[in-house]
């Protein structure tokens, strides 16, 4: 690991700030590096590692799992938290832009975690705000913390990454999930499954982003047992309502694809089902008493991938992570 921290910080030189924007921007080793930082915060994620600083959590979009995680991870490093969660209590119903809003904001906090419903708003946010900003999902384009706690969920359960069978099922229009893990796996030699309907297909610049980086794909528009025993991961989407325009599209697609736990009888041992939350019918609650179900230790794994990514944004390496003397039991 000498060697990826080595190259993690070389390849950082002279940045003013760290911002965590987009999987795109990691090599694949700083990916390694980002992972090997979230076992060590695994093995002890109380610390004091943040101690005095402020972190901010602006969520302009409604989110349960992702602003308490990185919430609860800002808590565990010694940190404190500010911030909102939901944007109709802050001064832009006043019409307060995002600008300002940041500007004012980064005068309290180090570092600021956003979401927002407008694709491109974090690239925006790292342009103008002088703190780091990590983007907590900017409408259907990218997750890229959901994407390291996704990587981080694969690693551990199948002892790499590379040369993996995954299938993504469900809302892959829409899904800012699976865009980010399609980006973030073309170091890695995966096969994809798209599993959609129609309506709910890869989008043509994802598929062409697969063919240019040499990226093994197949689509489908079935979903049962034969078609799913060949995966490693099974990486299920819920179909968001909040991004249809047309609620009787959305009403045609939402039931189609259910994983339920007679679909895995033909499941190879390894195999894995991931989720990135909330669910609503697409997998049955018979599933997850199932050796094969993972989504709610995914969940969990969020609290050290974030913790991982505040450090990175905040300087602190892994040789400080691996030498701290903070650690609470």
């Amino acid at each position: 690991m000498l060697f990826f921290e080595f190259f993690f910080l070389t390849s950082h030189l002279g940045m003013k700030k760290h911002d965590y924007i987009t999987i795109a921007d990691l090599s694949r080793e700083e990916i390694m590096y980002l992972i090997s930082m979230a076992e060590e915060f695994e093995k002890h994620p109380n610390r004091e590692l943040l101690k005095g600083k402020v972190v901010a959590t602006l969520f302009f979009e409604p989110s349960t799992r992702t602003r308490l995680s990185f919430e609860t991870a800002a808590n565990r490093l010694g940190a404190r938290v500010i911030g909102f969660s939901d944007a109709k209590v802050t001064s832009t119903t006043k019409g307060e832009t995002l600008k300002d809003t940041l500007l004012m904001v980064s005068n309290y906090a180090d570092i600021i975690a956003m979401r927002h419903h407008i694709e491109g708003a974090a690239v925006y946010a790292a342009e103008v705000a002088p703190v780091p900003i990590i983007n907590a999902g900017d409408g259907a384009h990218e997750h890229p913390s959901q994407c390291l706690l996704d990587l981080y969920s694969i690693y551990k359960t199948q002892g790499t990454l590379e040369n993996l069978n995954i299938y993504l099922v469900g809302d892959l229009k829409y899904g800012r999930t699976v865009h980010s893990l399609i980006t973030a796996m073309r170091h890695f030699n995966p096969t994809f499954h798209f599993v959609a309907p129609d309506e709910l297909r890869m989008p043509r610049e994802y598929k062409l982003y697969c063919r240019e980086h040499g990226i093994k794909y197949k689509e489908h528009t079935d979903f049962n047992e034969d078609v799913i025993a060949d995966a490693d991961i099974i990486y299920m989407t819920r179909v968001q309502k909040e991004r249809f325009s047309d609620l009787m599209e959305y009403e045609r697609v939402k039931n189609v694809f259910i994983l339920n736990r007679a679909m895995l009888g033909k499941s190879k041992d390894n195999m894995k089902i991931l989720h990135p939350l909330p669910r609503v019918n697409e997998i049955a609650y018979d599933v997850d008493s199932d050796p094969h179900a993972y989504y709610i230790q995914q969940a969990q794994n969020g609290l050290y991938a974030r913790e991982a990514i505040f450090c990175h944004c905040l300087g602190i390496t892994l040789e400080d992570i691996k030498n701290d003397k903070t650690i609470i039991s």
